[in-house]
């Protein structure tokens, strides 16, 4: 399989970001590792292994990004508005500097998103904010509201970074009509630790059906709990249906 690691200065974060690129064709990826994970999760926890069988066909390749949910969302020494502001910082980074490499490097203008439990929160944001740059995501086991991190602070910010919160309101048809257009794919198990993501997918759910927007959400049973093996499962049983 083909690997290839990059790292440069970011000047939307003020630091050094490192990704990893598993494969040499085929549908772009980009993949968000869970809370607090690292670029390297995906392959540390076995998720490229799984779909090895489609990266070395050439039928997907993944753009594993680094997070900086520590420095965000979960940095719980400094106030809410401040943790929401560095994650604005993070959606410059992303939007920026990273979407332009991936375009450059798969010479396709649009790609998917994917990511397990915190990453899935990213992988539905980042989509649902930009569905310019992302036409697919296959979100697995996530939140996709901020109270679990933030309590029940909420400013723009904050408002305009949760799924949950933006999307009841959101009437513009440029993002609508892109989403009706997109391969949206919405996962979780019914067993130990996946109650409060299965109660956010429900929500989800509701949500874009009232809007016409389909989408496929699909309910794994109560032996399947919110850890790594069952991603592992998950994940290429989902790309081989979504037609990569």
């Amino acid at each position: 399989m083909h690997v290839e690691r990059h790292k440069w200065w970011s000047g939307a974060l003020g630091q050094d970001m490192e990704l990893e690129v598993h494969g040499h064709g085929g549908q772009p990826v980009v993949a968000f590792p869970s809370q607090d994970g690292r670029f390297w999760d995906f392959a540390g926890f076995g998720l490229i292994e799984a779909c090895a069988g489609l990266v070395d066909a050439g039928r997907v390749r993944f753009f594993c990004l680094d997070g900086v949910d520590w420095q965000s969302w979960t940095h719980h020494s400094v106030p809410p508005a401040e943790r929401v502001r560095r994650h604005v910082d993070y959606d410059r980074y992303v939007m920026e500097e990273a979407v332009p490499f991936v375009r450059q490097a798969s010479g396709r203008d649009t790609a998917w998103v994917t990511g397990c439990s915190m990453g899935a929160f990213h992988s539905a944001n980042f989509f649902f904010r930009h569905p310019d740059a992302f036409d697919g995501v296959i979100a697995i086991s996530g939140l996709y509201q901020a109270r679990g991190f933030l309590g029940d602070f909420c400013d723009e910010n904050v408002y305009l970074n949760t799924p949950l919160y933006y999307l009841p309101n959101l009437a513009d048809p440029w993002y609508l009509d892109r989403y009706r257009r997109s391969k949206i794919v919405f996962a979780v198990g019914q067993g130990a630790w996946e109650d409060e993501c299965l109660r956010d997918t429900r929500a989800l759910q509701a949500i874009l059906e009232r809007k016409g927007i389909p989408a496929w959400f699909d309910y794994w049973g109560h032996d399947v709990n919110h850890d790594w093996p069952w991603w592992r499962r998950m994940l290429p049983y989902f790309l081989e249906r979504m037609g990569v």
